[in-house]
């Protein structure tokens, strides 16, 4: 598979599963699909499922700018703020040069980076760590935990971590979600989601306290086996922070695209 198609997957990947995730919170979440932006809004206060992405393959530098004064608009009209996610390797050379200075003039602030990340990697052995033990979320309780961590870790409000995640049957019943607990305190947690023929890997958070230490790892390594071992995929995505980078290589994925997440100015 060449850079370019693991792109354009990385970019699918979450237009799909972000479907997923946006109609689940709100039966009438904002889900579209427009020339050239893919809309993922459920406009909640978790910021995560207000989404927008650029779709065009090989965009030019024109048609970026106008797809990008676009999606600001959509960003506008909301209540909530959320994110527009830029795959890089999309764009063309003169976009690539451009982008920047076009997402600032169409009224969008730089949010982080991210990379896109995808590999033929399952199964995998089923992880242990010293420290852990592993619980399937299937709980409500246990899904508010699941949303708090990723709030402590993201830096945002419990409150608003919750809306994204409250009472989900989703969560308890499609999306493989573990947390990993420290006796039973619940440490870091990851989830793994099928995504047309694929294990979509998907808020991995690992309370700031405890960082550094593998558990961010090991359960995600612990999501992956058991999402291949129920569905029977083989082939894995991820959208990577910079923080989950360096780690996500050690258990079999591979960089493909950066990912640049763009808000609303002020």
């Amino acid at each position: 598979m060449t850079r370019p198609t693991e792109s354009v997957e990385s970019m699918e990947q979450l237009a799909e599963s972000w479907r997923v995730m946006a109609l689940d919170r709100d039966a009438d979440a904002d889900v579209r699909d427009l020339p050239g932006i893919a809309v993922r809004w459920a406009d909640c206060r978790f910021a995560f499922w207000n989404c927008l992405t650029l779709t065009d393959v090989d965009a030019g530098a024109e048609l970026v700018g106008q797809r990008l004064h676009q999606a600001a608009a959509i960003m506008r009209s909301k209540e909530h703020p959320g994110f527009l996610w830029l795959f890089e390797d999309l764009l063309d050379d003169g976009a690539r040069a451009t982008f920047r200075t076009a997402a600032e003039q169409a009224g969008l602030q730089y949010a982080f980076p991210g990379t896109g990340m995808a590999g033929d990697l399952l199964p995998i052995p089923d992880p242990s760590h010293p420290d852990l033990t592993f619980a399937r979320v299937t709980t409500d309780e246990q899904l508010l935990a699941y949303a708090d961590l990723n709030s402590c870790a993201y830096g945002f409000p419990l409150e608003d971590g919750r809306d994204g995640l409250a009472g989900s049957a989703l969560w308890k019943n499609e999306v493989y979600a573990y947390l990993a607990l420290r006796g039973d305190v619940p440490v870091a947690c990851a989830a793994t989601v099928g995504v047309r023929g694929r294990l979509f890997v998907i808020l991995v958070a690992t309370d700031p306290q405890w960082q550094r230490r593998g558990y961010g790892e090991a359960v995600t390594r612990k999501a992956l086996y058991e999402g291949a071992r129920a569905t029977g995929l083989t082939r894995a995505t991820l959208h990577a922070t910079v923080a989950g980078a360096p780690v996500y290589p050690r258990i079999g994925f591979k960089p493909n695209t950066p990912i640049h997440f763009y808000g609303l100015q002020g």
